[in-house]
């Protein structure tokens, strides 16, 4: 039997106060093979540490937002199923800190606020992001 590498991704759903969703865009330099470029904050997960960690960390590195409050996970995805690897991605919707996004400067270029309806059809969203606005929201 082939050994399968198994990854598992926290992702954050952050909505400001005109209800609407917080999207970051992939540096096209860092990630030139990625077609839908605008995500949503989040990323895998350090063995060991638990899933609020991760998912705080990511906010933190990507964002320089403080979560507060409990998240809720919403949704459970498989994104990748190859020979030898399995990524499996959790989204939560989460609350934090008031302020503005300041961003790493090394993942993502630029960041902007996007409606559900955008999530659900824009193109150039996460196909990922668009299945959880569809099917979970």
């Amino acid at each position: 039997m082939t050994e399968v590498v198994l990854q598992v991704g926290v992702k954050a759903l952050i909505k400001n106060a005109e209800g609407r969703y917080l999207v970051l865009e992939r540096s096209v330099e860092k990630y030139p093979e990625v077609p839908n470029r605008w995500d949503i904050p989040g990323g895998r997960i350090d063995p060991g540490s638990t899933l609020l960690d991760n998912l705080t960390r990511e906010i933190r590195e990507e964002t320089g937002l403080t979560l507060t409050g409990n998240p809720s996970l919403v949704a459970a995805q498989d994104i990748l199923r190859i020979a030898g690897k399995h990524i499996v991605r959790l989204t939560y919707i989460v609350t934090v800190e008031a302020g503005e996004p300041q961003l790493d400067g090394d993942e993502h270029d630029r960041f902007d606020y996007f409606s559900l309806e955008e999530l659900r059809n824009k193109k150039g969203v996460d196909i990922y992001v668009q299945e959880v606005a569809q099917k979970f929201l």
